[in-house]
């Protein structure tokens, strides 16, 4: 089906963002994996190619894209090659800067944008805790007044980019008495005395993330990087989240779809009882439907961009996109795996990395379970 939702310059940009990715990233493959990281030098080649800053205005360093579909396009084509990359060039790009863009104060845009914007800084956000999941208003760092600075003690986990962020948006305590209420964002410099990280997590997929945990024994802070409002950083949350799921339905989809094309092209060339495997009657029907599948989901996505776009989308909607988006995802790679037979179950293969990188977009962003109790309680129940 022809989509209708970008333009001539999204895929003009589509095209630019292909070719970058053919010459920076796809060479090189094999080595982010080994490292269990995208190294400084990928990050600094985004950055001149204006891709880590398309949500930052040029006065501050970035390309200050007309509207949010040009990082949706980007969230497709980095997706079509690695998971990884997209959610380590998503947290930085489309869910932090939005923070700093849009509640930070003109000093603190002129001390981190631009250098955001160049790959110079790179970023994380803090907000899930061991024990805490996707309860985010049950997070216990803390950060307590003391004179002119704040004390802040707790720790992270499941960190992307952790293991080499240099800034860390961080959601702390800091008015226990009003529970959800008292929860402050601030902007933590990985230089910061007390600050520390845990080991590089060894995950299941998406190897090239260097996810980690962060350690905060008595780092101290001032007013100057509190980022919002203070203890208005549960409202700011539930007002960004909302991008950062689409954020992951986009990615879910175009992975999923690019893994799909490459399925089909297989059970073209293998053979079994003297014939292509996509030619068995079985084959044949299962396939007709996932491409179906992916295609209905495509389109509820880009009904979802549209309305981002237009400033209307809703945290129930980007609840229903992402947990729709992530099950589509598993169920469409589970069968391509099992298209590719044995071979499906080697690394070697795209479609096993796929199907490892997949598994873990049904719980980050706030997991499918929580999803649908947004939904639920959209309701009445």
């Amino acid at each position: 089906m022809k989509r209708d939702i970008y333009n001539e310059d999204h895929e003009a940009f589509r095209d630019s963002v292909r070719k970058f990715l053919e010459r920076s990233v796809i060479p090189n493959a094999e080595s982010y994996v080994e490292k269990k990281c995208f190294p400084r030098e990928l990050w600094f080649a985004a950055g001149e190619q204006g891709l880590l800053g398309l949500g930052i205005p040029e006065a501050y360093g970035g390309s200050e894209a007309e509207d949010f579909r040009f990082a949706a396009v980007l969230g497709e084509e980095t997706s079509k090659v690695s998971g990884a990359l997209n959610s380590c060039w998503g947290i930085h790009s489309d869910t932090v800067v939005p923070y700093f863009v849009e509640l930070g104060t003109e000093e603190q845009k002129k001390r981190w944008l631009p250098r955001i914007a160049s790959g110079e800084i790179l970023c994380a956000i803090g907000m899930t805790e061991p024990g805490g999941g996707s309860d985010l208003a049950a997070l216990k760092t803390t950060a307590v007044r003391d004179g002119d600075e704040w004390v802040i003690n707790g720790s992270k986990t499941f960190i992307t980019n952790g293991y080499s962020a240099d800034l860390i948006l961080l959601a702390v305590r800091t008015s226990p008495e009003k529970k959800a209420r008292g929860i402050t964002l601030f902007a933590v410099e990985a230089t910061k005395e007390g600050f520390s990280r845990g080991r590089k997590l060894d995950k299941v997929g998406q190897d090239e993330s260097d996810t980690a945990e962060l350690f905060f024994e008595n780092v101290r802070v001032t007013d100057a990087e509190i980022i919002g409002e203070l203890d208005q950083g549960f409202i700011h949350m539930m007002q960004y989240l909302p991008q950062e799921r689409l954020g992951s339905a986009i990615a879910n989809v175009a992975h999923a779809k690019q893994i799909l094309l490459e399925t089909v092209e297989y059970t073209k060339e293998r053979k079994a009882f003297g014939q292509p495997i996509g030619t068995f009657q079985h084959n044949k029907f299962l396939l007709a439907e996932l491409v179906t599948q992916i295609e209905a989901a495509e389109a509820y996505v880009d009904k979802l961009v549209a309305a981002h776009v237009r400033g209307e989308l809703t945290a129930v909607d980007a609840a229903k996109g992402k947990w729709w988006s992530a099950q589509t995802q598993s169920e469409v790679l589970d069968h391509c795996v099992q298209l590719h037979g044995g071979y499906g179950f080697m690394n070697e293969y795209r479609v096993a990395r796929a199907w490892r990188d997949a598994r873990v977009t049904k719980i980050w962003a706030g997991s499918n379970e929580i999803m649908k109790e947004l939904i639920g309680r959209s309701l009445g129940l």
